[in-house]
C-alpha cells in the first residue's frame, strides 16, 4: 500500500504547459546572463607559434595595467615581435555560505559557463617520497583543494607509480581528495642510507611489479645476470624515468590549452641527479637514458608554456626524519655529510624543473599557506605573450627567451627558454587532403580536450541502473542548447561520446548524427530550449569518464564536457538505488532526437538535464530500489525530502511498500514521485530520496541532487 504523498496539486501549478515552458525558458536565460569575468585569449595554434606567460611583481605583489609596449621579448638575444597579448586577471570563487550541512555534489554535467579558472595538475610522485612522510603529502594536497581551489577552477590528480588511483579534470573537491587519499610514499633507500646492504634494498623491491608501468620489476632479476649494484643502479633510474615520463605526458596533455597558465604542483623529494647544464648536449655520470628523460621533460614542459611549483615534502616536517632514518638504518656506514648532499642535489633537481618551467621550488620551508598563496597569486594575475621567431626553427636544440619590462623596479618571472622539436624525416607540403582530415578530427580533439570546449553549449547526465551481473545499464541523457545549433539546408550535428575506465581504456563509445533540416515550429521549440538526445550504454561496476564532443558544421563550431560516474555492484549491496531521474513540464517540451523506450512507459517525458526550474514548474521523479535484504517478506519505506543547503527540510513525503512489489531478477522496485515547486521561494535546494528496509537490519540507501528554483518574470 502506498501512503498519502504531497498534498494536491494546487491550482496554481494548472496552467497551460505552453505558458509555463515559454515562461521558464525566459526565467532561465535570465539565471544564466549573469557576468562573467574576462577571458584569457585564444591564441592561433602553430609549430613555430611560442606562447610565454608572465609574472610581474614589485614591492607591493603584482603589477597591473602593463600593455604590450611594455614588454621585450628576446630569443637567443635577438628581439622578437609579439604578436598576441593580454592581460589575465581570473577571479578567485569561493563558495558562499562555507561547507553545506547537505553536502551534494551534482548529477550533471555542463560546458554552459566558459571556462574561466585556473588550470592545476597535482602530480604526487609516490615513487621519491618516503613512505614516512605520506601524511604529509596527504595534509598539505588536502589543505590546498579544501582552503586554494576555486569554485571556477579545474585540477587533476596524477600519480608516477602507479595506475587506477588518477582523477583527470574536476572542480569536485571529494573526487580530487579521494585520489588523494590512496597516496602512499615508495621511494627506494638512497644510496648513502643503503651503504653495504644493497641485498636488503632489493629485498623491498616488488619481484616483477612494474613500477611506472614498464616491464617486470628487478627485484626478481637473477643476480648471476648483474651484480647487487647494479640492479639497485637501474631500480633508481627505472623510478626516474617513469617520474619524469610521467611529468613529460601531463606536457603532452594540457600543452593545447592555449591562451593561459598551467601549473604543475609536484609533490616530489626530487631525484639524486646532478642536473647541472642539463640543457646542453651530454651525459650524467654515464646514465644515458635517465639524462635524456631529463632533457625530454624539460624540454615537453617548456614547449607547452607549463610552470612546475616543486613541493618538497622534506620542508612539510618539523622533524628530522631523516637521520633518524640513517642511524636506525645504516648501520654507522652512512655518512650525514653524504646524506646531505643528496639532499641538496635533489632539491636543486626540484629548483632547476622549476625555475626553468616559470614555477619556484618550495624546499626547507614549511609554511605551506605562504607557499600556496603564491601560486594562486602567480596563476591567478599575469599576462601572456605571443611570438613568431624571427628565424624559425625545427632543430631540436635549446632556445633561450629573456623578457624584459620597461617599468622600473619590478621583478619578472617566466620560462627561460624552451626545446625546439626536430622536423621530420619525411616532411612533405600540405595539402587540401590534409586540410579535410584536420576539419574531420575536430570533433575526436574536443572529445580528447582535458578541459570542456564551450564552442556548443550542452549538458550531460549519466544514471546507472541494476541489469544483468556483467554490466549495469546507465542511462545517459545529452541536451545541446537550441541557440547555438544552425538550422536550414542539410546540416547535421555530429555527436559523439565515450567512457573511459580508469586505465583510460574506452569501454563504450558512439557517434549520432542528428539532422537539423525541421520544421519551422519544432525549429522554434529547439531555440527556446534544447535539443535531446537519451541513450544507454552497458559498463561493469567501476569508476568511468563519460566524455561527449558535438560539432555543427555548418558554422565550424565544437562543445564537449565530461563527468565522472560511478557504477556500483549493485549484486553486492543488500540495499540500493540507481540514480535519480527527473522529468519536468518544460522538459516535456523539449525536442528529443533519440528516446529510450524503457523509460517512455514510466515518465510522462524524457529524462532532462535541466537543473533549474521555475517556480510554479513541476517534477516527476523516478528511480529503481534494489532489495536483497532478505527473503522474509518485509516492508520498503521511501522518503523523499526538499531541504535547504544548511539542512533545513521544507517538504517531504513518503511512501511504504511490500516486498512482494520487487519484480525480476534484479529485485527492482519502481518508485515514482511527483514534486509541486510553487510552494518553494527562489533560491537553491537538494533533493534527497531515502529508501529504508522494514528487517531487523535497518539496511538504508539513499541518493541527493541539489537543484535551483527560478521566479517567474511579471
Amino acid at each position: 500500500m502506498v501512503k498519502p504523498a504531497w498534498s494536491a496539486r494546487l491550482n496554481a501549478v494548472n496552467v497551460t504547459i505552453v505558458s509555463v515552458v515559454l515562461a521558464f525558458d525566459t526565467a532561465l536565460l535570465a539565471a544564466q546572463s549573469q557576468p562573467s569575468a574576462p577571458q584569457p585569449p585564444t591564441f592561433k595554434s602553430s609549430v613555430e607559434y611560442v606562447e610565454v606567460d608572465a609574472v610581474v611583481t614589485d614591492a607591493n605583489g603584482h603589477v597591473a595595467g602593463l600593455t604590450k609596449e611594455d614588454f621585450e621579448v628576446f630569443e637567443d638575444g635577438v628581439a622578437q615581435t609579439v604578436t598576441t597579448f593580454s592581460a589575465v586577471d581570473v577571479p578567485i570563487e569561493v563558495e558562499p555560505g562555507g561547507r553545506s550541512a547537505t553536502p551534494a555534489e551534482s548529477d550533471v554535467a555542463s560546458n554552459e559557463r566558459p571556462f574561466d579558472g585556473r588550470v592545476y595538475v597535482m602530480v604526487l610522485d609516490d615513487l621519491h617520497v618516503d613512505a614516512l612522510r605520506s601524511q604529509n603529502v596527504k595534509q598539505a594536497a588536502r589543505q590546498f583543494i579544501d582552503r586554494y581551489l576555486g569554485a571556477n577552477d579545474q585540477m587533476a590528480v596524477i600519480y608516477t607509480g602507479r595506475d587506477g588511483a588518477a582523477q583527470e579534470f574536476t572542480s569536485n573537491r571529494f573526487l580530487l581528495k579521494n585520489s588523494v587519499e590512496q597516496f602512499t610514499g615508495r621511494q627506494l633507500p638512497s644510496p648513502t642510507m643503503v651503504g653495504d646492504n644493497i641485498e636488503k634494498a632489493l629485498a623491498d623491491i616488488p619481484a616483477g611489479g612494474g613500477l611506472g608501468g614498464g616491464g617486470g620489476g628487478l627485484g626478481g632479476a637473477s643476480p648471476g645476470a648483474a651484480s647487487s649494484a647494479d640492479l639497485y643502479e637501474a631500480e633508481l633510474a627505472r623510478n626516474a624515468e617513469s617520474m619524469l615520463s610521467t611529468l613529460r605526458q601531463v606536457g603532452q596533455w594540457i600543452g593545447a590549452v592555449r591562451g593561459r597558465r598551467k601549473a604543475v604542483l609536484l609533490f616530489s623529494e626530487g631525484l639524486n641527479y646532478d642536473l647541472a647544464n642539463l640543457l646542453n648536449n651530454g651525459f650524467v655520470n654515464g646514465r644515458a637514458r635517465t639524462f635524456t628523460a631529463m632533457r625530454d621533460t624539460l624540454a615537453e614542459m617548456t614547449r607547452s608554456n607549463i610552470a612546475i611549483y616543486g613541493l618538497d615534502p622534506r620542508a612539510l616536517s618539523a622533524t628530522s626524519d631523516d637521520a633518524i632514518t640513517v642511524s636506525g638504518f645504516a648501520r654507522g656506514s652512512a655518512s650525514l655529510s653524504s646524506l646531505r648532499a643528496e639532499e641538496r642535489r635533489s632539491q636543486d633537481n626540484l629548483r632547476q624543473l622549476s625555475e626553468d618551467s616559470g614555477g619556484f621550488a618550495a624546499v626547507n620551508r614549511n609554511d605551506t599557506a605562504a607557499v600556496f598563496d603564491r601560486i594562486v597569486r602567480e596563476n591567478s594575475s599575469y599576462y601572456v605573450l605571443a611570438y613568431y621567431p624571427s628565424a624559425p626553427k625545427s632543430d631540436g636544440k635549446q632556445h633561450r627567451i629573456e623578457l624584459r619590462v620597461s617599468r622600473p623596479g619590478v621583478a619578472v618571472q617566466a620560462r627561460r627558454g624552451y626545446i625546439a622539436e626536430a622536423a621530420p624525416e619525411s616532411a612533405r607540403p600540405a595539402s587540401k587532403a590534409d586540410s579535410d582530415d584536420r576539419t574531420e578530427k575536430e570533433l575526436e580533439d574536443a572529445l580528447k580536450s582535458p578541459l570542456p570546449v564551450s564552442g556548443l553549449t550542452m549538458r550531460l547526465f549519466a544514471a546507472p541502473l541494476k541489469n544483468s551481473k556483467k554490466n549495469a545499464s546507465v542511462v545517459v541523457a545529452i541536451e545541446l542548447n537550441g541557440r547555438d545549433l544552425t538550422f536550414g539546408g542539410n546540416n547535421k550535428v555530429e555527436l559523439s561520446f565515450a567512457a573511459t575506465d580508469t586505465q583510460s581504456k574506452v569501454r563504450s563509445a558512439r557517434t549520432d548524427t542528428l539532422p537539423l533540416n525541421v520544421d519551422r515550429e519544432t525549429r522554434a521549440r529547439i531555440e527556446r530550449s534544447a535539443l535531446r538526445m537519451i541513450n544507454r550504454i552497458e559498463l561493469p561496476p567501476g569508476r568511468y569518464r563519460l566524455h561527449v564532443a558535438a560539432r555543427d558544421p555548418l558554422k565550424h563550431a565544437v562543445g564537449s564536457v565530461f563527468a565522472d560516474i560511478d557504477v556500483p555492484d549493485f549484486y553486492k549491496q543488500p540495499l540500493s538505488m540507481s540514480g535519480l531521474m527527473i522529468t519536468s513540464l518544460a522538459g516535456s517540451n523539449m525536442v528529443t532526437a533519440l528516446v529510450d523506450d524503457q523509460l517512455r512507459t514510466i515518465l510522462p517525458s524524457p529524462v532532462v538535464a535541466l537543473r533549474t526550474f521555475a517556480q510554479h514548474d513541476e517534477l516527476d521523479l523516478f528511480a529503481e530500489v534494489y532489495d536483497d535484504t532478505g527473503k522474509a517478506k518485509h516492508k520498503i519505506e521511501i522518503q523523499t525530502t526538499v531541504l535547504t543547503p544548511d539542512g533545513l527540510q521544507v517538504a517531504q513525503s513518503s511512501q511504504t511498500h511490500d516486498s512482494s512489489e520487487l519484480a525480476g531478477s534484479t529485485k527492482a522496485l519502481r518508485y515514482k514521485e511527483f514534486i509541486p515547486l510553487s510552494r518553494l521561494v527562489p533560491g537553491d535546494y537538494v533533493l534527497k530520496v531515502e529508501a529504508k528496509s522494514g528487517l531487523s537490519s535497518g539496511t538504508t540507501t539513499s541518493k541527493q541532487v541539489p537543484f535551483r528554483v527560478v521566479q517567474l518574470p511579471r
